[in-house]
């Protein structure tokens, strides 16, 4: 089970990296995000019944994570002692400033727009991203819409 679990990990890695970014400003903190909701995966990997894509799954949990640690009063990150080497969180090296100044932009967003948008950018359906959010399909397209012109004000300010 643990092989599985490390196999599916690596193959969607981005995923994680990606919401860490989204979710926390510093390194560091990007980095206990990361551990978190590896940690959250593992400890529900089990009862995954194959329902829905494993990414879907992925971005369910890892989304579900990001933001309940934002109601914690500290993210709990003493559950390895190191995560498997292949799934290191990255340091962000060769980031555009184009995608520094998205990822700044994005940090702005509420909860509820950050989990929607980067759906989006990762090229979700709507129905897809409905699915994961628990909104309506049509009500996804409402929010993308408010969404991006909510990001063209942040990023033209």
């Amino acid at each position: 089970m643990e092989e599985k679990f490390l196999k599916i990990l690596k193959e969607n890695q981005n995923i994680l990296h990606k919401i860490s970014r989204l979710y926390r400003d510093s390194h560091d903190d990007q980095q206990d995000l990361f551990q978190e909701i590896v940690y959250q995966l593992w400890k529900s990997f089990p009862a995954f019944r194959g329902d829905a894509k494993i990414s879907t799954w992925i971005y369910r949990v890892a989304l579900n994570t990001a933001i309940a640690s934002f109601r914690k009063a500290k993210i709990s990150t003493d559950h390895f002692d190191s995560i498997p080497e292949q799934l290191q969180h990255n340091d962000n090296s060769g980031i555009s400033e184009n995608e520094e100044r998205l990822f700044a932009a994005l940090r702005k967003l509420n909860d509820s727009e950050k989990a929607i948008i980067s759906l989006f950018l990762e090229d979700y359906s709507y129905q897809e991203i409905a699915t994961i959010t628990g909104i309506t399909e049509n009500y996804v397209g409402v929010k993308i819409n408010r969404i991006k012109e909510k990001l063209k004000m942040i990023i033209n300010k």
